[in-house]
């Protein structure tokens, strides 16, 4: 053995002639390989090898177990997980062969020992060249000498005597073991036979010499006579040699026996493990289908249980159906006899309308200018002072920094009025700035805007009954919690508006100011977004320049504002959905702002959403609260180009959550209003007053509602059905005559 350390490497691997076959004992690091690259010829042959030892634990839930106390396929996946490991590593030291132009390949063994499969390797792939650790990389030192590892010292002390072994540590060469050639009776089948000279006797030798068999150590005799009689101490040398010489045959001969009897009683053994291996893989795959089909059968017993339940809930549905239609068809019938009058009335409304539009064209209240705004009525002061009774404190319903808000009757019309702060330095440019935006855009889920007062410095507002959605979250003034059907129509809502706004003609409109207290809720639980005095129009010109709006000091309320738009002052449409990402992770989870991002991120990520749920809005459908926190929490990315486009991303995951709930919501509402009104039928009740119909009318979506709620509503801008929230296909209103006679007729059943 050649001991070597530092930089100093006395004997070369390239003196072992190129084209020679090297296997190199590779581990985790790249250090082996790279050091045999760089020490072998260009035209070596490389085999990159690894021996797997039987694992002893095995990493279960973070705790190791003993291999032994694991199930046998537990066991099989950790094997199967640790082999692809290990040649997904072999692969990347390929490649690195690869990158240099040097021929390798992998080979893989699998043994209950490490150093006991080299060993066998060495001697069953007749192995001449090997490159292995002497230690692990954390025990090198440049004074390190000796072998430090257990496998290298086996190795060293076991491994066929032909294999020269280079032992590596860290990159550096350790010990290089030279080869000791076989004698002529153990040589393996294909090696070279040694020269006679390698066992001659040199005569002029001292007698202390020593010859080796197989690794076993002999000493000569000492034959030298003393009375210096040369002649016959070189006859009796002779003799004693020839003798010698016949008993390293005898030893080797016996080596050779005992050699082939260990390959037969090995060969033996692993024909006895791999039988003993497959015995117990026909016992686990027994036991396996044993099991499988245990479980099959009680899978089927359950699902039989719950076809004969479900049969059963069918049936009663099937019944409950027939006294549906049966209901129904009487309604047909009575309802038949009025096509002919709908006909005449319906004549009578176009009539109307034709007579309607020509007295809005001589009184110039269009709903449109040739510049697109629409009309904004302007009031005195007298007019607000009494719609407010001189701004009473006992209407005030809302108050910010920005100036109060009250509730008002105005021209036979509840209102809203927000009376700005005169104080305020920016009171007039929001003042401007609410009159230009809503003057020129209308949405279902937009605040109407009714008219302005320029010298009392207040704008008119549809009124809400049923405020802001941050007192509804609040349960102020101990109203009902919002179910989790109402919430996620309201997150449609506030979404549906958000598209409409930034996808705006010819301008697009970022509201920049997007929280709970500007979304109110109407009479019917509608949202609608109000607060438009800091929101921000891109205008052709600026549009043509850029895709975002620089502010020097941004606006709007901490928790629902934009990072990226704090930080740069840049606003664009993606500031806005990082505020409805804040919106929608509220009314999911009924938490205020602070917090509520990590809180969310650390529940879905540990698969317990479930706790943090508003519990007040009802049972929330796992996969729906799932999806929705997901939408929420993609929207509150804090870069801006990883946060998802409304229209073609969130909008997606939202229209048929509103679809499902909006049904639902449809036959709560009229449930809880049959149940308030003391039975009375659901379709007396009108969906928006809650109340039984006097004027009963049929809208385009197939509803029936109180003519005077339908009207305003529509009046109101909207183009949807206040039970849907879809589109209606026109705004015409027929007279339910039918209807009206029911209830008339029910009236005067339930008064006498």
């Amino acid at each position: 053995m050649d001991a070597a350390g530092g930089s100093s490497e006395p004997s070369s691997p390239s003196s072992s002639g190129g084209g020679e076959q090297v296997y190199v004992a590779v581990g985790e690091s790249k250090a082996m390989v790279l050091w045999a690259l760089h020490k072998f010829p260009k035209d070596t042959a490389f085999v990159l090898l690894h021996v797997c030892s039987q694992p002893k634990l095995i990493p279960i839930m973070g705790a190791r177990i003993p291999a032994s106390q694991v199930q046998e396929q537990e066991l099989t996946a950790y094997k199967k997980m640790e082999l692809q490991r290990i040649n997904d590593s072999l692969d990347q030291h390929l490649l690195l062969c690869a990158q240099e132009k040097v021929q390798a390949e992998k080979l893989v063994v699998e043994s209950d020992d490490v150093a006991e499969g080299l060993v066998q390797l060495i001697t069953e792939h007749h192995v001449t060249a090997l490159v292995m650790g002497a230690a692990a990389d954390k025990h090198y030192t440049k004074k390190m000498k000796a072998l430090k590892s257990k496998k290298a010292q086996v190795v060293e002390q076991r491994a066929d005597p032909s294999c020269k072994i280079w032992y590596i540590c860290k990159g550096t060469l350790v010990y290089r073991r030279k080869a000791v050639p076989l004698s002529h009776g153990a040589m393996p089948q294909g090696a070279q036979k040694p020269d006679a000279q390698q066992f001659s006797v040199d005569r002029s030798t001292s007698l202390s010499d020593m010859w080796c068999v197989s690794n076993t150590w002999l000493h000569k005799p000492n034959l030298r006579r003393s009375d210096g009689n040369e002649k016959e101490t070189v006859n009796e040398f002779d003799e004693a040699d020839n003798k010698f010489q016949h008993m390293l045959r005898e030893l080797e001969s016996v080596r050779k026996q005992a050699y082939e009897d260990n390959c037969s009683r090995e060969k033996a053994e692993r024909e006895l493990f791999e039988a003993f291996q497959k015995a117990r893989a026909s016992e686990s795959m027994y036991f396996g289908e044993v099991k499988q089909k245990n479980q099959i059968e009680d899978k089927l017993k359950t699902t039989l249980e719950e076809v004969e339940r479900l049969t059963e809930t069918t049936n009663e549905l099937c019944a409950k159906l027939q006294d549906e239609r049966k209901k129904r068809l009487a309604m047909e019938k009575t309802t038949s006899h009025s096509d002919r009058i709908i006909k005449d009335l319906m004549l009578q409304h176009d009539k109307a309308v034709r007579e309607v539009e020509a007295l809005h064209a001589k009184k110039g209240e269009s709903s449109g200018t040739s510049e697109g705004t629409m009309h904004i009525t302007e009031l005195s002061c007298s007019e607000i002072n009494g719609a407010t009774n001189n701004f009473d404190h006992s209407l005030k319903v809302g108050e910010s920094v920005y100036g109060s808000v009250y509730k008002g009757f105005l021209r036979h019309t509840n209102v809203a009025v927000k009376k700005l702060n005169p104080e305020s330095t920016q009171s007039q440019s929001q003042f401007n700035q609410e009159i230009e935006i809503l003057s020129r855009v209308r949405h279902p889920n937009l605040v109407t805007l009714i008219g302005a007062c320029k010298d009392a410095q207040a704008l008119v507002y549809e009124y809400m009954p049923n405020g802001s959605l941050d007192d509804r979250l609040a349960c102020k003034d101990n109203s009902k919690p919002l179910s989790w059907q109402l919430r996620t129509r309201i997150i449609s809502d506030v979404c549906s508006a958000l598209i409409f706004l930034h996808s705006n003609k010819p301008h697009s409109i970022v509201h920049s100011d997007l929280k709970a207290s500007n979304i109110l809720l109407d009479g019917n639980n509608v949202a609608k977004l109000s607060g438009f005095g800091v929101c921000r129009m891109f205008t052709d010109e600026f549009r043509g320049r850029t895709t975002l709006y620089k502010h020097t000091h941004p606006k709007g309320s901490f928790v629902y504002i934009d990072p990226e738009y704090v930080m740069t002052g840049d606003l664009t449409p993606l500031s806005d959905v990082y505020s409805f990402g804040i919106v929608l992770l509220r009314l999911l989870t009924g938490r205020p702002g602070f917090g509520l991002l990590k809180d969310v991120q650390r529940a879905v990520e540990k698969g317990c959403l479930e706790a943090i749920l508003d519990s007040s809005a009802g049972g929330w459908p796992a996969m729906q609260a799932e999806q929705l926190a997901r939408v929420g929490l993609k929207c509150c990315e804090i870069r801006r180009k990883n946060r998802p486009d409304l229209q073609t991303e969130v909008w997606t995951v939202l229209e048929p959550m509103l679809k499902s709930s909006s049904i639902i919501l449809c036959s709560l509402s009229f449930k809880s209003v049959s149940e308030d009104l003391g039975g009375v039928p659901p379709y007396f009740i009108c969906p928006i007053l809650q109340d039984i119909m006097r004027e009963p009318l049929i809208a385009a979506d197939g509803f029936t509602y109180e003519a005077e709620a339908i009207r305003e509503w529509i009046d109101n801008g909207h183009h949807t059905s206040p039970m849907t929230n879809l589109e209606l296909l026109h705004c015409d209103l027929l007279p339910n005559h039918a209807l009206r006679s029911a209830i008339q007729e029910w009236l005067q059943t339930n008064a006498n």
